[in-house]
C-alpha cells in the first residue's frame, strides 16, 4: 500500500485496524462476478481476528462471532459498478475509490464493529457478516445462496444512509425489454414505423406511471425510465428495441405492474415485452429492538436518528420475504455519490459509524440476554 493511502493517525489502534481494512478492501477491484480477491482479504482479516470465517459456495464472505441462541445477520456486499477511481485518502481524511460508499464502507464498518465486541455480547447473540457477491447485477447471487441457509432473528443491510439514518425500505424493481418489428415501407406513404410504435408504448407507459404520483411523495409512486433504445432495418423489415426501467411502490408488486403494462399495449401488434428484474418493495417498521438499538447508540454518540426510505433496491428485498424480522439498512456515506466519479467516504465517519454498530450491537446483546433470563 503506498504512503498517499494512509490517513491521519486516527485515535484508537482500532479505528486504524478498521480504516486499514476499509482502504485494503477498496483497493481491490470487485466488479460484480469478480469478487474473489476482496473476498478472500475479508476471509482472512475476520479469521485473524477470530471469527470462524470462510468463503461459501456463492462466493460469499462470511465470518461468524459468538454462539448464542439469537442470530443478527449483517449483510453487506462486495461487489461495485464500474469504472475506476484512484484510490487515495485526502488531507481531509476522505477516502476516494469505487466502493467507498457504495457499499464496501458500510460492509467493513460491520466488520469492524463485530470484530470490536467484548466477550459478553457474544454470550446470548451469534453476528454473522454476509459480504455478498452481485448484489449490483440482477442475479443477486450472494443474497440469493445465504437467505436459503441462514435464518436471522434480526438483520441489518449494509447500504449507505449517513451515520445518522437507518433506513426502513426501497421501493421495488422491474425492467421492461420492449421490441417493435414491422415489414419496412416506405415513409413518403401512410402508417407508422417500428421506431414510432415503440415510442407510442413509451408514451403510454409514461403516462400510466405518472397516474397517483405527486400525492403522497416519490416512494409512493411509479418511476420510469427509459434505459436504453434503437432502431435498425435491413430494407425488409424494421425494428426497434428499448430497455424501460420502473421503481415500484409498495402498493404495486411487479407481476400487478407487468400485467398492466401488456394490457398497455395489447393493441399495438408489432410491440412485444418481456420483463426481467422483479424486485418487490419493501417497508418494515421502525419500533423493535434493533431499531431502538440504533436510536440509543446514534444519540449516545451525539447525533440524532432519521428514518428514511429509498428509491432504489437493496439486498433488503432480495431477502425481506424469506427473513420476516426486524430489518433496517445502515451504513457511513451518502448514497448521492454511489455509482459516481466522485464516490468518496470521510474516515471520520465512517469511524462513527463503526461506534454507533458496537454500541447498538453490545445493547441489543443485553436486552437479548435479558429476555432469555426473563423467560427463563
Amino acid at each position: 500500500m503506498t504512503a498517499d493511502l494512509h490517513p491521519a493517525e486516527p485515535h484508537t489502534d482500532a479505528q486504524r485496524d478498521a480504516r486499514e481494512l476499509l482502504i485494503g478492501a477498496v483497493s481491490l477491484s470487485s466488479l460484480s462476478g469478480q469478487e474473489g480477491k476482496v473476498a478472500e482479504f475479508l476471509r482472512g482479516w475476520m479469521e485473524m481476528r477470530g471469527f470462524a470465517a470462510q468463503v461459501d459456495e456463492a462466493g460469499n464472505a462470511l465470518g461468524m462471532r459468538g454462539n448464542g441462541p439469537y442470530t443478527v445477520a449483517l449483510l453487506g456486499h462486495m461487489d461495485t459498478v464500474p469504472g475506476e477511481i484512484p484510490v487515495r485518502v485526502d488531507g481531509d481524511g476522505v477516502l476516494h475509490g469505487r466502493g467507498s460508499v457504495d457499499a464496501k464502507g458500510p460492509l467493513c464498518a460491520f466488520i469492524a464493529a463485530v470484530a470490536a465486541l467484548p466477550p459478553e455480547a457474544l454470550q446470548s447473540v451469534r453476528f454473522v457478516v454476509i459480504g455478498a457477491t452481485e448484489e449490483e447485477a440482477p442475479s443477486s447471487r450472494g443474497a440469493q445462496h445465504i437467505r436459503e441457509v441462514l435464518h436471522p432473528d434480526a438483520v441489518l443491510i449494509g447500504e449507505p444512509s449517513g451515520w445518522e439514518g437507518l433506513t426502513l425500505g426501497y421501493k421495488g424493481r422491474l425492467v421492461a425489454q420492449v421490441r417493435a418489428e414491422k415489414d419496412n415501407f416506405h415513409t413518403a406513404g401512410e402508417g407508422s414505423s417500428a421506431a414510432d410504435d415503440l415510442a407510442e408504448a413509451w408514451f403510454r407507459l409514461r403516462a400510466w406511471a405518472s397516474v397517483g404520483a405527486g400525492g403522497t411523495g416519490i416512494f409512493d409512486a411509479v418511476q420510469a425510465t427509459i434505459q436504453s433504445i434503437g432502431s435498425a432495418g435491413d430494407g425488409l423489415t424494421q425494428r426497434a428495441e428499448a430497455t424501460f426501467g420502473l421503481r415500484l411502490p409498495p402498493r404495486l408488486s411487479p407481476q400487478d405492474a407487468e400485467r398492466q403494462i401488456l394490457e398497455l399495449f395489447a393493441d399495438l401488434p408489432s410491440v412485444s415485452a418481456s420483463f426481467v428484474g422483479h424486485e418487490t418493495a419493501v417497508r418494515h417498521p421502525k419500533d423493535n429492538l434493533l431499531t431502538r438499538a440504533m436510536r440509543v447508540a446514534i444519540r449516545a454518540h451525539g447525533g440524532t436518528p432519521v428514518f428514511k426510505v429509498k428509491t432504489g433496491t437493496s439486498d433488503m428485498n432480495v431477502v425481506a420475504a424469506h427473513w420476516p424480522v426486524p430489518t433496517l439498512a445502515y451504513g457511513p456515506g451518502d448514497s448521492a455519490l454511489d455509482h459516481t466519479p466522485d464516490e468518496r467516504l470521510d474516515l471520520a465517519e465512517y469511524d462513527r459509524a463503526v461506534a454507533v454498530l458496537t454500541g447498538a450491537l453490545v445493547r441489543l446483546a443485553a436486552s437479548v440476554s435479558q429476555s432469555v433470563c426473563l423467560s427463563g
